[in-house]
Formats: structure tokens, sequence, C-alpha cells
């Protein structure tokens, strides 16, 4: 295998982590407040806010956006905002409510990862990709010439012989996280081919070379490989081989990290007919999910399988909009979407997959439904910290 590579990583040189890194883009969707609030503490700072493109401002003049997003990126590699770490990984520890998670910042072969359902490469989506979310994200990276990545890849190391490994070296930051995300910590991985060795040895002897999924980024990771393969055709046999698009900044976490907590993602139907979506719901099933409208909630039945229950929810979500109207929106957080409820509309909480379902299901079924599974509350995403260079 020759999935995993060692990338020079961009940091900042000299800004404080406070203000440099924000939230992942697809966060805080419905919450404009969030990133108003993001955008004061950034205001005249260097910082990823200004390197990324949160998705709530989506339609919102986007080509004059993404032009600023590539420009900032031009500046900040003249202006010397950042300094490159060479020839080891990064580990993360980041702090939340959930515990101390850790995860390792590598790069992987984009030639090994699909997003295609029923893949067998040893990178692969766990979620239905939505191929008309790609287009506009390809527009924000083809012309980047830096990557910032929100990517979390799951691997499956029940007895964590790739951490118990890893020898820390460099203190590269140590940080409070603005925006209650807590607080975050990096170290130069001092040893990155042994520890690239330790993943490797978690499929040796399989028949079935299953090393990642994608727990965070879905969208993200299959655009950078939508602009790799629109690259490809441009470059010559030895360009391929090591031209830095086809390598993504990603960050590894075990599955089995005691702080990497499975959250459900709600769905939030914007309607003004909340009782009649939430009295034509007959899902059946033997476990059960709750149905939300005025702030309060209500069990419901639901599959016990779950990604079974979700199909079967958003078909009828979807047949509700096209007969009704509205739109369906996509919550992280109990509170957050009863709360959303409270003005108006119905939610679905759904339940959560459990860990040791997870690789077993993708092995089987390949893709889940969109939307499936979140990696904690949305203060808990990755922040945008590190970055590489893709040009």
């Amino acid at each position: 295998m020759n999935t995993i590579r060692i990338p020079t990583i961009l940091l900042p040189k000299e800004e404080p982590i406070y203000t440099w890194a924000v939230n992942a883009c697809d966060q805080f969707t419905s919450d404009a407040a969030y990133w108003q609030e993001v955008e004061r503490i950034t205001a005249g700072k260097p910082s990823t806010y200004n390197l990324i493109f949160p998705e709530i401002y989506l339609k919102d003049d986007p080509e004059s956006r993404i032009k600023k997003i590539n420009q900032n990126m031009r500046d900040y590699l003249a202006d010397g905002v950042f300094k490159e770490v060479e020839g080891g990984f990064i580990l993360v520890e980041r702090t939340t409510p959930s515990g101390v998670r850790r995860g390792i910042v590598l790069a992987i072969d984009l030639e090994d990862y699909s997003f295609e359902k029923g893949a067998k490469t040893p990178v692969r989506s766990t979620e239905a990709t939505i191929l008309e979310r790609i287009p506009p994200r390809v527009r924000i990276r083809q012309n980047a010439p830096i990557e910032l990545p929100h990517v979390m890849l799951l691997y499956d190391d029940r007895a964590d012989i790739v951490l118990k490994s890893v020898k820390k070296g460099e203190k590269l930051y140590d940080s409070p996280l603005n925006m209650g995300g807590g607080s975050v910590r990096g170290y130069f991985v001092e040893n990155a081919q042994e520890i690239i060795k330790k993943f490797y040895s978690l499929v040796e002897g399989a028949e079935d070379k299953f090393l990642f999924a994608v727990g965070d980024g879905n969208h993200s990771l299959a655009t950078a490989k939508t602009c790799w393969e629109n690259l490809k055709p441009t470059l010559s046999k030895e360009q391929r081989a090591n031209h830095p698009a086809r390598f993504a900044l990603v960050e590894a976490v075990n599955i089995y990290d005691k702080a990497l907590v499975f959250e459900p993602i709600h769905r939030l139907v914007k309607t003004q007919f909340a009782e009649q979506f939430i009295n034509g719901l007959n899902l059946g099933g033997g476990s059960f999910a709750r149905a939300a409208c005025g702030g309060t909630a209500k069990k419901i039945p639901f599959p016990a399988n779950v990604p079974q229950g979700i199909r079967a929810l958003d078909e009828y979500i979807y047949g509700f909009l096209k007969e009704h109207g509205g739109e369906v929106d996509y919550i992280h957080g109990d509170k957050e979407l009863l709360g959303f409820t409270q003005s108006g509309g119905a939610g679905v909480l759904l339940p959560a997959i459990a860990k040791e379902e997870f690789f077993p299901l993708i092995k089987e079924g390949g893709n889940l439904p969109r939307k499936t599974f979140s990696m904690g509350e949305g203060a808990e995403k990755r922040y945008y910290i590190e970055a590489k260079r893709i040009k």
C-alpha cells in the first residue's frame, strides 16, 4: 500500500490560534448569528475565516467570495503568514466536552480514494455523495493555491496500536478555540514512517484493504478528488506522480477514541404544515426516533436498522416537500433542533449508529444515506488550522 504520504504542512507563523482557527464550513448552516460572531472575532486579523467559504453563504454572491478567498490565500503565501512543517505528521489533541480526542494530520493519495457506492478502495466515503453539491465546491477549490481540511478519516483500531506508537516531538500550538470549541494542542510526530507501517498493519492479511472511512468532510474530499481527476489529463506521467493536488490533507481518528461521540444528524423541515408532516410519519420498526414541533418532542416508531430508517424518512420528506413546498436542513444537536422548531416547522430527532457497526455496515452495504451521522456536536467539529499547497 502507498495510500499515506508525509506532507509539507503549513501553519501560521505568528498568528494566535484563537483567531486563526475557525470551525468547519458546513456547520451552523441555519445560524447566521454564529458566523457573524466569527467574523467579528477575526476582523482585521489573518484567519482561516478569510480562506474558507461558510456554507450558510453559498447563495450570497458566491463568485465574489471565491475570488476574495483565492486572493487571500495568495496574499498569505506572499506575505509570509505561513511556516512549513516538514518530515512528519501532526498529532492533534482536541479537548471538548466529550473529552480529549486525538488525531493525526497526514496526507492521502486521492488515487486510493473513491466516493462511488460499492468502491473497494483503501479510502471510502461513508455516505451518499450528492453530485450536485460538488460543482460549487469545485469552483472554490480549482483556483485555490492551498487547501485547509476539515476532513476527518476514521480507522478501525480497537487496540489503539497506532497512537500508542506515536513519538511526540515539538509542541507546535496550544490554544483555546473560539465559539465554544474547547481547546487544541498540536505536536510534531517524529516517527512518521513507523506510524505509516502501523496504519497498514490494521489491514494486513485482509482481502478487503479498507483502511480509512470518511467521517467528516465527505463532500470536501469528493471535491478534492474531482479537481484532481479534472487536472490529470493536463499533466504528463511524471507530473501526475507527485503533483501536490494528488494528495489531500486530512486528520485520521481512531473510531474507538473515547472522546469521539457519534451523534445523529437530525432533520429540520421548514414548512407551514408541521402537524400534517408529523401526523404523516409512519416509518414503523423496532426502535424509535422523536418528532419535534413547537419546541417539544414525542417518540415515534423507527426501524432498528438506522440507515434503513433514514432512507425511509428522507424519502417521506422528499415526497412531502414536493407536494407542500418548503425545504429541509440538517441539524447537529438536540437542543438546536428543538430551538428551531419553536419558531415553526417540524423536526425529527434520530438515533445514532453504534461504533462497532460502522465499518461492517460500509463493507456490506456501501454508502450510508446522506447525513446519517456526525462525530460530536457542531462546536466539536474540526477547526481549520493546518494547510497544504495544492498548486
